[in-house]
């Protein structure tokens, strides 16, 4: 790892990969076919973009108890506790429905309403992703959202991968469609005869992924466009060098193009964990992507003091932010900007990612300065009430008359100038 000097930019200089105009124009293909043929354009992307011809798309019930039947007890109850977990923390960030009345009669409010259906996409084909099931789902089941819709790529046997089969059926899904990539984002915006549109949009993805929820939303919502995943740890002298370097590698290991950076006050540990990185790395299943993702985007900042350390931390926003010194206590109320804050030297990233119960779906390339977590809020939306009585149109009417016509708009002026004229 690149050991330098910190400089008042310490930003990697990454932007978000808005992909090339072929990746474009190949996705915008696939969202209008889609949307043209329905079911038969899913089936013909599928076949040739995962290799595998399906042709039942729905999940069967044969197929979640055959899952069950490779899936050890040890397993499920780690997926029920995390389950447990992410359900206990989101349950407080529930949001009511408020009115407050006036003197006057006068009633204003807020109507907090679940959303219909959410569409959750799981990545998979060679890899198996129960903790995006989890973080997606759970928080839409807390808000009250009837219906969740989940979409993952096929194996090249044409099922879905067990683990993800048991984790969706522990969380109640009950529709679960073998289809991936930009059509299975087509299918969620638009619907097909199997597959019914829904409001909603959440879950990682690839390039390509990306770029299909970017084109229909508008249609729908969307979460948010997740760039690589991306780590900081914020370390002074008291820093164990084995521990931060090997959660710099657990992100690095996602990952080419992940982010893993060091900002310390201390010489001796920068030092120490860049040794300590290249001795971990030696064992690292994942070498290859985690040295790519090391030398290109891997760094340690020296800083001079800990208040020139903290400003780093807030100037890189990062998605996730270790901090690793004596008090860290102390140092939370100066971060600003992250997606998510770890404190002390047990508080390691994985905690977060698979089992603590905040969700782990977080801003990246920055964007913590202004965006937020997925939370339970994201599946709602909120109705403003207002509710005036005529006690209240004659105090105020003659002034929200006066405001109309001073934007030049004597309909909405006249609305209000007949209920004041009545008897």
């Amino acid at each position: 790892m690149k050991i330098i000097p910190l400089t008042e930019d310490v930003s990697l200089k990454r932007s978000i990969d808005q992909g090339t105009e072929e990746q474009r124009k190949a996705v915008s293909e696939i969202v209008t076919t889609v949307r043209q043929e329905g079911d038969k354009a899913l089936q013909q992307f599928t076949e040739k973009f995962d290799g595998v011809r399906v042709s039942d798309l729905l999940v069967t019930n044969e197929e979640i108890t055959k899952a069950y039947e490779t899936v050890s007890e040890e397993t499920i109850e780690i997926i029920r506790e995390a389950r447990d977990n992410i359900r206990d923390f989101h349950a407080r960030q529930v949001q009511q429905s408020w009115m407050t009345t006036a003197a006057n009669g006068t009633i204003l409010g807020q109507k907090v309403t679940p959303l219909d259906a959410v569409g959750v996409y799981v990545p998979g084909g060679r890899a198996a992703y129960p903790s995006t099931i989890l973080m997606n789902v759970v928080p839409a089941q807390v808000a009250g959202v009837e219906r969740v819709v989940m979409t993952s790529p096929p194996q090249k046997d044409g099922t879905l991968n067990d683990v993800v089969l048991v984790t969706a059926n522990e969380l109640g899904v009950k529709e679960i469609y073998k289809v991936g990539g930009a059509q299975a984002i087509a299918a969620l915006a638009y619907g097909t005869e199997t597959i019914t549109a829904v409001d909603k949009i959440v879950g990682p993805g690839n390039i390509f992924v990306a770029l299909a929820k970017q084109q229909v939303f508008g249609t729908v919502a969307i979460d948010m466009i997740a760039g690589p995943s991306e780590i900081v740890v914020l370390a002074d002298a008291s820093a164990n060098p084995e521990y931060v370097a090997a959660d710099l590698l657990s992100q690095a290991e996602h990952d080419p193009m992940a982010s893993a950076v060091l900002v310390t006050t201390d010489a001796h540990v920068a030092e120490a964990v860049a040794e300590e990185v290249k001795k971990q790395l030696e064992t690292l299943p994942k070498r290859e992507i985690a040295q790519a993702s090391m030398d290109d985007y891997g760094a340690i900042y020296i800083a001079t003091s800990l208040s020139e350390a903290v400003d780093a931390v807030n100037e890189l926003a990062p998605e996730h932010l270790e901090v690793v010194v004596e008090d860290p206590w102390a140092v939370l109320p100066l971060i600003r900007h992250a997606g998510a804050i770890f404190l002390g030297e047990y508080s390691s990233e994985p905690v977060g990612d698979y089992f603590a119960g905040p969700n782990h779906v977080l801003p990246t390339n920055g964007t913590a300065r202004f965006s937020s977590p997925l939370t339970v809020e994201d599946f709602t939306k909120k109705s403003s009430i207002i509710s005036y009585s005529k006690a209240a149109v004659k105090q105020h009417g003659e002034k929200i008359s006066a405001f109309a016509r001073l934007e030049g708009l004597e309909a909405h002026a006249r609305a209000i100038d007949y209920r004041l004229k009545e008897k």
